[in-house]
């Protein structure tokens, strides 16, 4: 035995044996190889041999699984692609609303999370009529410019998103650790599907150019039967590649996190600030205050996100007490763009636009104030984590209902 051999030497130093392993994977490795064959007996290295070895047996084994889903995702993307484009040529037509395209891409990813759950035939019954309900009544309504239209678009993809949930989240559809993973996977999709997207368009701009060069142009046909086409099954293959739990996506989401809490916070801070300076006033300017509202939105989706990356079991740090503060500050942000809409309601009468974008304002700040409160209790170390995270994932039905009232309701109320 080869008492020189750093692994045998530090056998019985479990934190030598990880620092090396952090150091140099694979001198590692090398070590390791041979002092398995000198020791196959000992525990601490048959731990070790496992954690080295484990990936190569989990393929294996997995890979008959990956070739059925791979297939289904297959037939997915590719009805995905041709119902878009079919759709599209509607659209172009004028026909139906663009809004329509919708209905070529989300069915189609609640249908690959239905296939890998399989909830129960009451749930599946459930999504198949709420989502040919939701077809056919958006195709009845009148195709004009009237606001309570447009705002059954802007909200339709809302309600979409919550059926993709129930479909993903299947017959746990109550657990808040179900609803969670959720969450997560909007945003490990949207990093993937960007990331790919732009490898796309590179593709796309570059074949479109050596189509020039021979005196061709076909922007035209390019974009309504390859991008868009490819557009919509890639939506499917990112669903399918971030249901694989790839590392980059859920390596890059907590630091993306961690970086633009902080960063979002400064410029609000910064942005209200510099409102106040310039004397703005949202209860006089109406563009004003959508800008506020939007903002308000990206505030919340960020604090979401910052809190659902979050470790459960980790103690309270920097970024809590950042997260925190960004949550005070949306709350003194919806306040005042509560009492703007309330003015304008008071002052101009009741419109769809200003009873909607009330509804949101009062389903944020109740949001905002759920969450808040066990946060406090958090930092005065009264809760752990998870009662925050509860905070989040038990309101998202709400907003769900309040973007079905508006699609289904508002076209009806305000003929």
């Amino acid at each position: 035995m080869d008492i020189n051999n750093l692994i045998i030497k530090n056998i019985d130093n479990p934190h030598e044996l990880e620092r090396m392993y952090r150091k140099d994977p694979k001198a590692f490795k090398r070590s390791f190889s041979y002092a398995w064959e000198q020791i196959p007996d000992s525990q601490v290295l048959g731990v070790w041999y496992e954690r080295l070895h484990f990936k190569e047996s989990a393929n294996t084994e997995k890979s008959s699984l990956f070739q059925k889903g791979f297939l289904f995702m297959g037939i997915l993307a590719i009805l995905a692609g041709i119902s878009t484009r079919i759709i599209f040529h509607f659209v172009e037509q004028g026909a139906i609303a663009p809004i329509n395209l919708a209905f070529g891409i989300i069915p189609f990813i609640a249908a690959y999370f239905v296939y890998n759950n399989t909830p129960k035939k009451s749930i599946i019954y459930s999504l198949a009529a709420l989502f040919l309900i939701s077809g056919i009544y958006l195709n009845m309504l009148p195709l004009n410019d009237k606001d309570s239209i447009i705002l059954a678009y802007l909200h339709l993809p809302i309600f979409l998103w919550v059926l993709v949930g129930l479909a993903f989240t299947g017959n746990e559809y109550s657990k808040g650790s179900t609803r969670l993973a959720y969450i997560k996977f909007n945003l490990e999709y949207c990093i993937l599907y960007a990331s790919m997207a732009v490898s796309g368009m590179v593709l796309a701009a570059l074949t479109m150019q050596l189509f020039s060069f021979v005196g061709l142009n076909i922007e035209d046909f390019y974009f309504s039967n390859i991008v868009l086409f490819g557009a919509a099954a890639l939506a499917i293959v990112a669903t399918y590649l971030v249901s694989l739990n790839l590392k980059l996506a859920k390596n890059i989401t907590p630091y993306i996190a961690k970086i633009f809490s902080p960063l979002v916070l400064l410029t609000l801070l910064v942005y209200l600030i510099t409102v106040i300076w310039v004397g703005k006033n949202p209860f006089l300017d109406r563009n004003f205050l959508i800008v506020f509202n939007g903002i308000l939105l990206g505030v919340l989706v960020v604090t979401i996100f910052s809190i659902t990356e979050s470790d459960s079991d980790e103690k309270k740090n920097i970024s809590d007490y950042l997260n925190f503060a960004l949550i005070v500050l949306a709350l003194i942000v919806d306040s005042v763009a509560l009492s703007a809409i309330v003015f304008r309601l008071s002052s101009y009468g009741i419109t769809p636009n200003r009873l909607a974008v009330l509804g949101v304002n009062i389903l944020i700040w109740a949001n905002l104030i759920w969450i808040m409160l066990p946060y406090m209790r958090f930092l005065r170390n009264n809760s752990g984590p998870s009662s925050i995270q509860d905070a989040v994932t038990k309101y998202l039905p709400v907003y769900g209902l309040w973007a079905a009232f508006v699609t289904f309701a508002f076209p009806i109320i305000f003929k």
